[in-house]
């Protein structure tokens, strides 16, 4: 059973044993190569992604404070209700 609601786009956390924070910037997110799906896609806050090995992909397990709720409209709630239905589907 899911233990968490997605969060938005913008968020800011810090993860387990991390000393730099993390901005999310895409979720539901599979590294190349890879059939693992990864909750979260981020970069450090507040540099960015700079590049393209600037990436973090994580868990909601992994985060240990959330320091920001990022954005949230009509669309990104209806967005999160989708990916978070999937979920449950597919832990069925």
């Amino acid at each position: 059973m899911k233990e968490h609601t997605y969060l938005p786009i913008g968020s800011v956390v810090l993860l387990n044993h991390g000393r730099k924070r993390v901005m999310v910037y895409g979720r539901k997110v599979k590294a190349d190569g890879e059939e693992k799906v990864y909750d979260y896609l981020g970069c450090l806050y507040p540099e960015g992604a700079l590049n393209s090995q600037d990436v973090i992909l994580f868990d909601h397990s992994q985060i240990q404070m959330v320091y920001f709720i990022g954005f949230q409209d009509l669309e990104e709630i209806a967005f999160r209700q989708v990916i978070n239905r999937k979920e449950d589907i597919s832990e069925q």
